[in-house]
């Protein structure tokens, strides 16, 4: 039998502790306390929860929300999409974006871009947007305004990218991103998320930029995530602004599965396609073979091989 490390054994007394101190909480903080419109986590049916150090992987659709103030974010339209796989027993992640006007079916509704699935069935139908293109079905879908985006770069003290190559937009970002490695706050990363006209391939830059800053999001959460009361207090903060169905338990095993991912083993790919117009509104016809390749290549380890 192996002998637990110190490192171990203070990981299991904050697990216990931190689990004690979110059970009392689920008892005492009225529900409306915690019914808020700035993020939602939502369980799809067949998730079962996540165990660090298991053998499972766990599928989460990040989705930016462009609902304006007052509108309900779970039934507007997607403005990033990112599914994110984590494999809980290696640390490996990876992310695979799909440009948000990508023209695909959506089940029970025909052929639409498939930021509109959320519109129409929620968080349910966006994730069978996802499965129908890519094959995988989330276990979960968060869906979060990027006001409380903003929020949490800044909370967690801004983020590093590296960007490819400078630009700039004249509303979000007039003064422009310059290449190289570059430092961003709140509003800067969603500025950086978000700007596509600008970009030489539109749509597909902007979800690898997406990516960076996932990358960089990570990597600030993993410089951190050994400091006491970290993760914990992260828990604590989602858990005032969030609507959820998933137990207080799985929000904490599934901040412990990002803190754990090894920033060597993540992998990232955009799905392509080529733009075109479906009457008047301008689409993206995506590579349906290349989305069931990279869905087939990294469902079962949370591995991209290649895009």
């Amino acid at each position: 039998m192996r002998t637990p490390t110190p490192t171990t054994c203070v990981r299991a007394v904050r697990a216990l502790a931190l689990a004690a101190v979110l059970a009392v909480t689920a008892l005492v903080v009225p529900q409306s306390a915690v019914q808020s419109t700035e993020v939602t986590l939502t369980r799809i049916r067949h998730a079962q929860g996540v165990a660090v150090g298991g053998h499972d992987v766990v599928w989460i659709l990040a989705v930016g929300s462009d609902a304006r103030p007052g509108e309900d974010m779970r039934r507007s339209r997607g403005d990033a999409l990112q599914l994110v796989g984590i494999d809980t027993r290696t640390g490996a992640a990876s992310a695979i974006g799909v440009p948000r006007d990508s023209w695909v079916d959506i089940p029970g509704h025909g052929r639409e871009k498939i930021n509109s699935a959320l519109y129409f069935g929620g968080p349910q139908g966006m994730a069978g947007a996802m499965r129908t293109l890519v094959g995988i079905e989330p276990d979960y879908v968060m869906v979060t305004r990027f006001p409380f985006f903003e929020d949490m770069v800044d909370d967690i003290g801004g983020i590093t990218v590296t960007n490819p190559r400078r630009f700039s937009d004249p509303y979000l970002k007039k003064e422009g991103f310059a290449r190289g490695r570059i430092h961003l706050d709140g509003y800067n990363a969603m500025a950086f998320s978000r700007i596509r006209k600008s970009l030489a391939g539109g749509d597909f830059d902007r979800s690898a930029n997406q990516q960076r800053t996932l990358r960089g999001i990570h990597a600030r959460i993993r410089a951190q995530a050994d400091r006491p009361g970290f993760i914990e207090r992260g828990v604590m903060t989602v858990m005032e602004h969030m609507a959820t169905d998933a137990s207080p338990a799985e929000l904490y095993q599934l901040a412990q599965a990002v803190a754990q991912v090894d920033p060597r083993r993540i992998t990232t790919c955009v799905v392509q396609g080529r733009v075109g117009y479906v009457g008047a509104a301008s689409v993206v016809f995506p590579d349906v073979a290349q989305a069931r390749r990279l869905g087939s290549d990294a469902r079962g380890d949370a591995t991209l091989r290649h895009c």
